[in-house]
């Protein structure tokens, strides 16, 4: 058990039967009344996030998340199959539960599967990706850096903004946490 009291971000807990993640929290002492932490949380299992108040000095359960180091193989329809580096034992995740995650994925991608005891949770990209650009307009002789952007989608079908000289073909750091261009690669 862990104390509301000692929450840090990214703490991984178990409340009401399911998994959250704490994204956020903050300790609220109100000058009348006894104080709280008002959390948001993001449900492991579904990807909701949800807000929830504690009273100070609750304790809940700390859900012990296992991180496995996989690389991302191929989808089977419905399917993305996914293998352990070390044991090659090969996994499968159905597309609804990485849903987001697949915007990022390319074939042989090293990930980090989310596992709860025996059950996954899901996939964790790396921070920053590095994807080419599918399809964008081509760049206008004399647009600048500073200048404004156009949609560029990439090779996972993913669509972000970008500055006008950036063309088909080009490699670029893709801010995973945020879904937004970087830098050039």
């Amino acid at each position: 058990m862990i104390s509301v009291n000692d929450f840090k971000t990214g703490l991984t807990i178990e409340v009401d039967g399911d998994i959250w993640r704490v994204m956020e929290f903050q300790h609220v002492k109100p000058g009348k009344g006894a104080a709280f932490v008002r959390s948001k949380l993001r449900n492991l299992r579904s990807g909701n996030v949800n807000e929830k108040t504690f009273r100070a000095g609750e304790k809940v359960a700390k859900a012990q998340i296992d991180n496995k180091r996989m690389q991302y193989l191929y989808a089977n329809g419905d399917e993305h199959v996914f293998m352990d580096n070390e044991s090659f034992e090969q996994i499968e995740l159905p597309t609804k539960q990485i849903e987001e995650e697949l915007n990022y994925l390319k074939e042989n991608m090293e990930v980090h599967v989310i596992q709860y005891k025996e059950e996954v949770l899901g996939v964790e990209v790396p921070s920053t990706v590095v994807l080419e650009v599918a399809e964008t307009e081509p760049g206008i002789k004399g647009d600048t850096a500073s200048g404004g952007s156009k949609p560029a989608k990439l090779e996972t079908g993913l669509t972000v903004q970008v500055p006008f000289f950036i063309n088909i073909g080009d490699k670029l750091i893709i801010n995973t946490e945020e879904g937004e261009y970087v830098s050039r690669a």
